[in-house]
Order: C-alpha cells, then sequence, then structure tokens
C-alpha cells in the first residue's frame, strides 16, 4: 500500500480522492488550509498552505505519492497556480515522492481536433482568467527540471457533480458535453498512482462505457 497526501483535501475532487484512497486501503493525510474548517475529514489531517515549499516538504516526508486539488479562489490565479506548481515541485523533490497527480481544468485541454477547450466557438469565457492560471501552473510543472513524475487529470467536459461511482471511465479529449463523477474521477487518479500509464501531461477523463 502506499501513503497519499492529499493537498486541498476540502474541496470535492480532493475528498473523493480521499474516500478512493481509504476504500484501497492507502495511507492518506489530508492537507487544508484551516482544519477547523472541515471537522468532517477522516484520518490525519495536516494545515499548511500548498504555496509554502517547506511546508510542502515536511508534510509530503514519507509518502510515495502526492495529490493537488487545491484552489484559493480569494487569490489572483495568475498568482496562486504558479506559486503552488514551483512549491509542489520543489517541496516534493526535497521530500522524496515519486508521483504528483495534479487536479486540472477541461478548458485548458486540447480538443480532437486541436484547439484548447477554451478557444472553441461559444466557450464561457467569463472565467478566462482562472483557466490560464491553471495553465500557467501546468506549463511551471512542465518546465521543471528535476521535477517529481507529474500528470495533470481533469475531466474532459466537467464534473457531473451529482453523480455516483460507476467504476468506469476512459481517457478523453476535451469535449464540452463530457461528464464524470467526482467518485469515478477519483478512481482514475489512484489508478495513476498505483499504475502510472501517463507521464508529464494532461489528460482528460470521462464516464467511461459500460461494460
Amino acid at each position: 500500500m502506499n501513503e497519499i497526501i492529499v493537498f486541498g483535501a476540502g474541496g470535492r475532487a480532493g475528498r473523493a480522492v480521499l474516500d478512493e484512497a481509504r476504500r484501497r486501503g492507502h495511507g492518506v493525510t489530508a492537507v487544508v488550509r484551516d482544519p477547523a474548517r472541515h471537522p468532517d475529514l477522516p484520518g490525519r489531517v495536516a494545515a499548511a498552505d500548498v504555496t509554502d515549499a517547506d511546508a510542502v516538504a515536511r508534510l509530503a516526508a514519507g509518502h510515495d505519492a502526492a495529490v493537488c486539488a487545491a484552489a484559493d479562489l480569494t487569490a489572483d490565479p495568475a498568482v496562486f497556480f504558479p506559486a503552488a506548481a514551483r512549491a509542489l515541485v520543489a517541496g516534493l523533490t526535497r521530500s522524496g515522492v515519486r508521483r504528483l497527480v495534479h487536479v486540472g481544468l477541461a478548458p485548458v485541454l486540447p480538443t480532437p481536433h486541436g484547439p484548447l477547450l477554451m478557444d472553441t466557438p461559444g466557450y464561457p469565457q467569463e472565467y478566462r482568467a482562472f483557466y490560464l492560471g491553471h495553465a500557467a501552473g501546468a506549463d511551471v510543472l512542465a518546465a521543471a527540471d528535476p521535477a517529481p513524475d507529474w500528470l495533470v487529470l481533469s475531466p474532459s467536459g466537467d464534473f457531473d457533480h451529482g453523480g455516483a461511482r460507476t467504476g468506469r471511465y476512459a481517457t478523453a479529449a476535451a469535449d464540452a458535453a463530457a461528464r464524470v463523477s467526482y467518485p469515478d474521477f477519483a478512481i482514475a487518479v489512484l489508478d495513476e498512482i498505483e499504475r502510472p500509464r501517463h507521464h508529464r501531461t494532461h489528460v482528460g477523463i470521462a464516464t467511461g462505457p459500460e461494460a
């Protein structure tokens, strides 16, 4: 079994990853900025700012893999996401964590025809600064050397916010109509920790076909 640290464990994606990791018998450390706001988080819970490389290194020591689902909606995304990526690279490298799965966004995922989803006609633009912040964070990961074996995973379109765990998912190019539940997305995250198939890239996840 692995020891996994989850930054941003208080959000829906982070909680789903915690649940799936515990279901599989892994040891898990949940990291949030303020544990008092998340009294229902199970197991080991730690307080840290994901943009603090020293805190990342200290908490990640002894873990095999890290997941980052953190976001600070009060911060400038062009500042927060690159700062978090730099801290993760530095902290995880120092602590010897080998694998990082970062929860990303579909708008910065390529469509089958090449353009990013956010650049396709009719795609909503009111959160474009947030999309670009995520992309800037991924650029930091891509440029880092040395760095953990990283992967950005995102929905191919969006989360099915009320969706149940089906146990099925598929990798897919960006598609605004695609959906995946949080529990099924978490299965993809844990599969990429246990049996890594994708490296230093951004992969979309959608609900898989019926068995």
